[in-house]
């Protein structure tokens, strides 16, 4: 007979991340496993578990080379982990960060493991170059070839056009538009102005560069490469500066995302150690908060709905299961893909017609915004696509940490339409 089990509670142990810079500068030539390595190695040895065998290492990256197929097992090798721990590779575009988490917190809660890490690492400054398919494919064609003659027939077929590599780019396959482009067409829809769009961002800068200032970052944050800190935030930006920069996506006139209130290419990486609170003990490290929930969503973005709004659709069911208003939290964090992103997200909750689509009665209401992004967002400390989720998981357990008790939204868009979000408490 099957013994019936109750799900346990998933502790936050404590988090590392790089410092996040800008694509093509401080981590040129350095790989995602350089990074995610890096990461690993500092959350090993801050939390004295060299050698140790944990459950389960799940990590991430978006812009993946081919040689990183297994770059979750590469990393946790080179990071002083006890080579009996399994890792695996999980991709959910900019939500891999959060989704890693979720996974590792649903084995230790099932009692599958006891410990687990998560996170995940993004470079663009390390892509290799592809040869297109049609290379390849006559390069295998001619090694079939039994004479000379018919494998140089079949060279014959090459075109000096085979030879130009390809890179990859952030573009929606099913329409041809980049993620700014969608964005551009959200706000269009929402009636979100540029004005509200600056000051959003300027607050992200504003929140981040306190936070520094304060030592928020010090324990979260480890030396990298040269850098101590984040190199977007910009303590002296002003809502004047952000609204003389130029629209980056929308050129024809009504375009009102620019690089001030966008999210710039970004390299780094982060990591967050996940147990049961048995694990904890025997470690002696302390819970910093408990995940207690995630959920996902997907919205039909090829046919009108907006590439970014899947996270409404996600925190609305999310709420529902566990009997919570949108109210009923200390702290939200809202990934900041763009500040338009994050008010049309907000003006969707406000919405009764929107929300109702959502199932619901009326609208989930509006939230208290000085509780949003409160130590920086996306748009100030920088945006490693699968390096995001960790980075924000972390400092929400110590936020909570600091106010003593409390609980946490999370809410992340990705590409493709998706959307992870997440709830986090500390009693």
């Amino acid at each position: 007979m099957t013994r019936n089990k109750t799900l346990r509670p998933v502790a936050i142990l404590a988090g590392s991340r790089t410092p996040f810079t800008k694509s093509f500068t401080n981590y040129s030539r350095t790989s995602n496993r350089e990074l995610m390595t890096a990461t690993l190695k500092n959350l090993v040895d801050k939390t004295n578990l060299r050698g140790a065998r944990l459950g389960d290492v799940a990590l991430g990256a978006v812009m993946k080379n081919a040689s990183d197929w297994n770059l979750s097992r590469e990393s946790l090798l080179g990071a002083g982990l006890d080579p009996h721990t399994p890792g695996y590779d999980v991709q959910r575009a900019c939500g891999t960060g959060l989704e890693t988490a979720a996974q590792i917190a649903l084995k230790i809660a099932a009692g599958q493991i006891e410990s687990g890490i998560a996170g995940g690492t993004d470079t663009n400054s390390d892509i290799a170059g592809v040869l297109p398919h049609e290379f390849s494919w006559i390069m295998m064609e001619a090694q079939k070839e039994k004479s000379l003659s018919a494998r140089l027939k079949k060279f014959s077929e090459l075109k000096l056009s085979y030879l130009k590599p390809r890179f990859p780019n952030v573009q929606e396959p099913r329409t041809g538009l980049s993620m700014g482009q969608h964005c551009e067409m959200m706000v269009k829809d929402w009636m979100i102005s540029r004005e509200a769009q600056d000051e959003l961002a300027y607050h992200s800068h504003q929140n981040a560069a306190k936070a520094y200032e304060a030592g928020f970052y010090k324990d979260l944050v480890f030396d990298f490469k040269g850098l101590a800190k984040d190199t977007f935030v910009r303590a002296d930006t002003t809502i004047e500066k952000l609204a003389k920069l130029k629209p980056a996506f929308d050129f024809s006139g009504t375009g009102t995302l620019t690089a001030g209130n966008s999210t710039p290419l970004t390299d780094g990486a982060s990591a967050v150690l996940l147990g049961s609170e048995d694990f904890a003990k025997k470690h002696d490290l302390p819970v910093l908060a408990y995940l207690v929930d995630a959920e996902y969503a997907a919205v039909d973005y090829v046919n009108g709905e907006g590439l970014l709004m899947a996270p409404a659709h996600a925190v609305a069911r999310m709420l529902k299961r566990n009997n919570l208003k949108l109210q009923d939290f200390d702290f939200y964090e809202i990934h900041e893909a763009f500040a338009g992103q994050v008010l049309c997200t907000l003006k969707a909750w406000e919405s009764d017609e929107y929300c109702r689509k959502l199932g619901e009665e009326k609208a989930l209401g509006s939230i208290d915004r000085t509780k949003m992004n409160v130590k920086g967002g996306s748009l100030a400390l920088g945006h490693p696509f699968a390096a995001t989720g960790g980075r924000i998981l972390a400092s929400l357990a110590k936020m909570l940490v600091e106010k003593g008790s409390g609980r946490g939204l999370i809410s992340i868009c990705t590409a493709g339409g998706m959307g992870v979000t997440a709830i986090v408490e500390r009693p």
